[in-house]
């Protein structure tokens, strides 16, 4: 049951961060695409938001599938914690703990969920449990 339950945070977490990394790069979803997210990254300091945009995007995007797969899940947990970091001090920081007036809250969440499956492992329905 574990390994079941470790599949479905990875899928979850995996899943949305996917997501993420494609409105970044692609305007999936409703996402800006790389102008867009780039000209938000550079309004929050973060620079040069163009390239910063690409690396965010890319980082999601692969760390989530890694994670989702279940593969080299310490790496991918890694990535999705440091994708949280700086959401939290260059967006959700400044506005306090609760996701309501737009605090870190859901950040933070996921950070820890990141943190805790990279420190447990993948679990037995993963890549690394084939290939490892």
């Amino acid at each position: 049951m574990i390994g079941l339950g470790l599949l479905l945070i990875r899928l979850v977490i995996g899943l949305s961060f996917i997501a993420h990394g494609a409105q970044k790069l692609f305007g999936f979803g409703g996402g800006g695409g790389l102008k867009v997210t780039g000209e938000h990254f550079e309004k929050l300091g973060i620079r040069p938001g163009g390239t910063m945009a690409l690396l965010a995007g890319l980082s999601e995007l692969i760390g989530g599938a890694m994670f989702a797969l279940g593969l080299l899940t310490p790496l991918a947990g890694i990535v999705i914690a440091g994708t949280m970091v700086v959401g939290i001090l260059k967006v959700h920081g400044p506005n306090g703990y609760w996701i309501t007036k737009g605090g870190y809250e859901y950040c933070f969440a996921v950070l820890v969920v990141a943190i805790g499956v990279a420190l447990t492992g993948a679990g037995q329905y993963s890549l690394d449990a084939i290939l490892f």
